[in-house]
């Protein structure tokens, strides 16, 4: 079964994603996607950004949308990265790199650091620590980068990178969201 969901802003504005539906894929909601870029609306033009555990591909797909240099999607279900290939097939987003990798496998890599990155992985697996520590010590951030992290409400993030400075934070129903600065 294909889910549908619609790119919110710049150049793709309400142009429809597809994506299969897949046990554990909750897509950012529109109302939270409009929040995040809001955030983000100086930090994406021209930038690199980063798209861990993509999914349906919602985070890459708005931020190539609105101007962003580069999206690298790293995805390691085969089905989700098969659509996410599609739609930038569809959207004809030259600007957009598909990695079907495991995560954490992807991050132990060669790192290149970018400018944004959107950390949304599958709930109860206690992956946002890990990735968020790997992200940090591996190199792939550059000094000022900004780290989307989206969680459930309730979740510990003790053991995130001490120079992160959380500036913005939200939650939307069962989700939290947060926005966080690497200082240098």
């Amino acid at each position: 079964m294909k889910n549908k969901l619609r790119i919110i802003g710049g150049e793709w504005r309400s142009r429809q994603l597809h994506f299969t539906d897949l046990p554990g894929l909750r897509p950012t909601p529109a109302r939270v996607r409009e929040t995040l870029f809001n955030w983000l609306q100086a930090d994406i033009i021209g930038k690199r950004c980063l798209d861990l555990y993509a999914g349906s591909g919602a985070l890459g797909f708005e931020a190539a949308s609105r101007g962003a240099k580069s999206v690298t999607q790293v995805e390691q279900n085969a089905e989700a990265c098969r659509s996410l290939k599609e739609n930038a097939v569809a959207l004809a987003a030259s600007q957009i790199r598909i990695v079907q990798m495991d995560v954490l496998r992807y991050l132990a890599g060669d790192s290149e650091a970018y400018d944004v990155v959107f950390l949304d992985p599958p709930f109860a697996k206690n992956l946002v620590v890990p990735s968020c520590q790997w992200l940090e010590e591996k190199g792939w951030l550059t000094p000022h980068a900004k780290i989307y992290v989206e969680t459930e409400c309730k979740l510990d993030l003790k053991g995130l990178p001490e120079n992160w400075q959380c500036l913005k934070s939200k939650s939307a129903g069962e989700v939290g969201y947060r926005l966080f600065e690497r200082s240098g």
